[in-house]
């Protein structure tokens, strides 16, 4: 396998799931229990550098200028990486995160696609988008996702090799932007992988949640095809509040929420019930997104200004797939 003698750049986007998956069928290879769709959003994303070099004695990783080389998780990956392209190299990678790290905001997942990229084309592989997802899910499972551009829909499957991400539609023909509303960005007490695990082992709901999220997922992938912005909120909007029903129905019960977040919630429903077409969604963390359109941007930042500062609301339209730099 030929290496490369330069770093190889890449750079992914997070994601931010509309219909969410929240458990998994197989811990280690990153099976979910249900199939995810999400938006690819441009203001947030990972830059990585990967060179292989056999002068290198141990991997040496870099994340936003700490080193971070004891991650087992970064070095279990690029085992992977090395066991596809039958290498024994160890590896520099060079990672920047424009995006708050462990918040709810996917970091994992731009953070993985693009090790997934440019790491496999610094060993010398040449993969497929679909095997570059698959690569990724190994890391982190939203990853999975994020190798795409605007909607994508990762497939659960069975094994490490039917289960990976699909572009749905790319580039979005519907006006949809996004305003993260970011809360706190501190890493969360419970991480997702802990806060799965429980909800799975212990929510009383769970079985309810995967068959309620297939059809959720018809219906927003129904709403896409069919361009109605809508349809789309209101059932990534139930979807949301259905997962974080299992975070607070597990055992022991906990919660991704603080009141920030109910604030911002509250705040939505105002303007819908003032006649504002806006809906919002929450990942495993406290920090809230709106979704919604180009022409209430002004107005729905305008309302959260007596509360919130101007650098707590970052507006994104949707992004692109994985690029090479």
């Amino acid at each position: 396998m030929h290496l490369s003698n330069d770093f190889i750049t890449a750079r992914a986007h997070t994601n931010i799931a509309l219909i969410k998956y929240w458990g998994k069928k197989n811990d280690d290879l990153i099976i979910p229990n249900n199939n995810s769709l999400s938006l690819t959003l441009n203001e947030f994303y990972t830059e990585t550098s990967v060179k292989f070099d056999n002068s290198l004695s141990k991997d040496l990783v870099l994340l936003d200028g700490h080193d971070i080389s004891d991650s087992n998780q970064i070095i279990n990956f690029l085992d992977i990486i090395r066991t596809k392209a039958n290498i024994n190299a160890s590896a520099y990678v060079k990672s920047y995160n424009h995006v708050p790290t462990s918040a709810g905001l996917a970091s994992s997942a731009s953070g993985f696609a693009a090790l997934a990229a440019a790491g496999s084309k610094a060993a010398g592989l040449q993969l497929s988008l679909t095997e570059m997802s698959k690569l990724a899910r190994r890391g982190s499972g939203s990853a999975t996702r994020s190798i795409f551009g605007g909607f994508s829909e990762w497939i659960k499957g069975n094994t490490d090799n039917d289960s990976y991400g699909k572009s749905i539609q790319d580039p979005v023909a519907m006006d949809i932007n996004m305003i993260a509303i970011i809360l706190d960005k501190k890493p969360k007490k419970i991480s997702s992988r802990i806060g799965m695990k429980r909800s799975v082992e212990t929510s009383p709901y769970y079985n309810a949640w995967t068959k309620q999220t297939e059809i959720d997922l018809i219906k927003a992938k129904e709403a896409i095809k069919s361009n109605n912005f809508k349809a789309l909120g209101q059932v990534a909007e139930s979807n949301s509040m259905r997962m974080h029903a299992l975070t607070m129905s597990a055992d022991p019960s906990f919660m991704y929420f603080n009141q920030d977040s109910i604030e911002v919630i509250n705040t939505v429903k105002n303007l819908r019930e003032n006649g504002i077409d806006c809906y919002f969604t929450m990942d495993a963390g406290p920090n809230v997104k709106i979704i919604c359109q180009s022409a209430d941007i002004k107005i729905i930042k305008n309302k959260l200004a007596n509360k919130f500062d101007e650098n707590q609301m970052v507006v994104s339209k949707p992004g692109r797939g994985i690029e090479f730099i």
